[in-house]
C-alpha cells in the first residue's frame, strides 16, 4: 500500500498506517464511489476493516456490489466531524475533521470460511462481541448474502484540528472559536415485541461504555 500526496491542505495531510487505521476504526459508515455505464456514482453502506482491506456485504442483488466486481479501483471515503471552527470572518471560518481516502479493487469472498470472516469483521467493526452473542442467520439468508474485500492500493488521511486560523489581526469583536461535535449513543430502547426486559448484552454494555468514556 502507498499513501497519495495531498496538494491542497498539505499541512493536515497525517498519512501514516497508524491514523489511516484510527480514522477507518472510529465509525463504521464508510461513501463507496465507482463508475457505471460512463457515470459517476457514491453510496453509503456499512463497512469492516482488517490490517490493509476493507469489507463490505449486501445482498447477492445489491446493484453496488454488483458493479464494482468490474475490476475498476473504487474510491472508498470516510470522514468525521468533530467541531464547527467559527473565525471573526466567514473566509477563516472552518471545520474540525478527520478524514481517509482509499482506492483499491472489489473482490468477491467465494469460499464459506472467508465469507464468514468477512462477515465477522463488519460485525466486529460495527459493535464488537455481538458475533458471539447471536447466530449469523439462516442458511438461505447466508446465501442470499455476498461479501467483497477491497485491499486498499493507496490511501489519504487529512485531519484537522484546534480552533481558527487566519483571522488574527481582525479587530471586530465577535465571539471566535470551536463549537465541538461528537455521536453519541443514547439510552438502549428494548425490543418490545418479544416483552420483558433482559439484561443488556456485553456488547451492548462494551458499546455504551467505549463511546462514553
Amino acid at each position: 500500500m502507498e499513501f497519495n500526496r495531498i496538494i491542497r491542505g498539505s499541512k493536515r495531510e497525517m498519512n501514516d498506517l497508524e491514523n489511516l487505521y484510527a480514522v477507518l476504526d472510529a465509525g463504521f459508515l464508510c461513501h463507496v464511489a465507482f463508475q457505471h455505464q460512463n457515470k459517476s456514482m457514491i453510496i453509503p453502506t456499512a463497512f469492516g476493516r482488517k490490517d490493509e482491506v476493507i469489507y463490505l456485504h449486501g445482498s447477492t442483488k445489491n446493484f453496488m456490489l454488483n458493479q464494482i466486481l468490474d475490476g475498476q479501483t473504487v474510491c472508498v471515503a470516510v470522514t468525521h466531524l468533530d467541531g464547527l471552527v467559527l473565525a471573526r470572518s466567514l473566509f477563516d471560518t472552518s471545520v474540525n475533521y478527520r478524514s481517509a481516502v482509499v482506492f483499491g479493487k472489489a473482490e468477491k469472498l467465494e469460499s464459506e470460511e472467508e465469507r464468514m470472516m468477512g462477515l465477522k469483521t463488519i460485525t466486529d467493526h460495527i459493535i464488537k462481541g455481538r458475533w458471539e452473542e447471536v447466530p449469523v442467520g439462516s442458511e438461505q439468508a447466508l446465501k442470499a448474502t455476498m461479501v467483497v474485500r477491497i485491499p486498499i492500493e493507496s490511501a489519504s488521511v487529512k485531519i484537522r484540528k484546534g480552533g481558527p486560523m487566519g483571522d488574527e489581526d481582525l479587530k471586530n469583536e465577535v465571539w471566535s472559536g470551536v463549537i465541538p461535535l461528537s455521536l453519541q449513543p443514547m439510552g438502549p430502547v428494548a425490543d418490545e415485541k418479544f416483552g420483558g426486559q433482559l439484561p443488556l448484552a456485553e456488547s451492548v454494555i462494551w458499546y455504551l461504555s467505549h463511546f462514553n468514556r
